[in-house]
């Protein structure tokens, strides 16, 4: 299936990884949003889970392995080129990573990756959903009495 001007929605998966009160975000070295910061992610593969999928994005584009996680939302992601045509469309399922271990460090898809805290997001290129899932995480953590992972 063609990303440029599908025929249909793709399914992407984010791969959130929570430190505290700090993200990590990946710099995207490829369209859709070249040079943008967002969470490591892609799209998912014929016959695996979404928690699988975001466990090998994870592990792609960050060197980073994780045990697993929880979805916790979705997401629309619907561009437009000039003439008004849908140019990408994803439906993006946002999964919570657990039990992550090692260091991050760029592959695949990212240029750069780092932590980030809310304040930080206000400073650098994201994509548009970054700031509002950090803050919907920490609410739900904080409502949830859950401290920093």
């Amino acid at each position: 299936m063609n990303r440029d001007y599908p025929y249909s929605p793709m399914v992407g998966i984010l791969s959130v990884v929570r430190r505290g009160d700090r993200f990590l975000l990946v710099r995207r070295a490829k369209q859709p949003n070249l040079g943008r910061w967002g969470f490591p992610g892609g799209v998912q593969e014929l016959g695996e889970t979404v928690i699988d999928g975001a466990r090998r994005e994870l592990l792609e584009e960050t060197g980073l392995s994780s045990g697993g996680g929880r979805t916790t939302t979705a997401l629309d992601a619907i561009e437009h080129d000039e003439a008004g045509r849908i140019r990408y469309h994803y439906t993006l399922v946002v999964v919570l990573m657990t039990d992550v271990a090692g260091e991050p460090v760029a592959g695949d898809d990212a240029a750069e990756v780092g932590w980030f805290g809310l304040d930080d997001v206000e400073r650098i290129p994201t994509i548009a959903a970054v700031r509002p899932l950090m803050v919907e995480i920490l609410g739900q953590a904080a409502a949830l009495g859950i401290g920093p992972t």
